[in-house]
């Protein structure tokens, strides 16, 4: 497994963010992604009635909605082990079955590195 010190600093950044959205919004989840230009987009877990979208699925949306043509990379963290196979769709989805997908703790320590396959 990768260690967190061991990541790219940009992947570090995702993380943090993704770790920032969690806290501020007080939800389950918080994940960023990385477009193709390097802008990233950061969110919380959707919870309405009418409309349930995980952390990640929402970030990815985000992309999409502001113009992103692929993903070089995506965080998520959550007390989760693994990420959900419809977070990891979304991901492939945009970025394709490569993209890296982060992983991480709410204390931000990485618990898992792998691709969206």
């Amino acid at each position: 497994m990768t260690e967190i010190s061991e990541l790219d600093p940009e992947d570090k950044k995702i993380i943090t963010l993704a770790r920032s959205a969690r806290a501020r919004n007080g939800v389950a989840e918080g994940a960023a992604v990385r477009d193709e230009t390097g802008r990233t987009y950061v969110a919380g877990t959707v919870a309405l009635e009418s409309l349930k979208l995980s952390a990640l699925q929402t970030a990815v949306a985000m992309a999409v909605a502001s113009g992103a043509k692929g993903l070089e990379a995506a965080a998520l963290v959550s007390e989760t082990d693994v990420p959900a196979a419809d977070d990891l769709a979304a991901v492939r989805d945009l970025g394709g079955a490569g993209t890296p997908v982060l992983l991480a703790g709410p204390d931000g320590a990485l618990k898992l590195a792998a691709a969206a396959e």
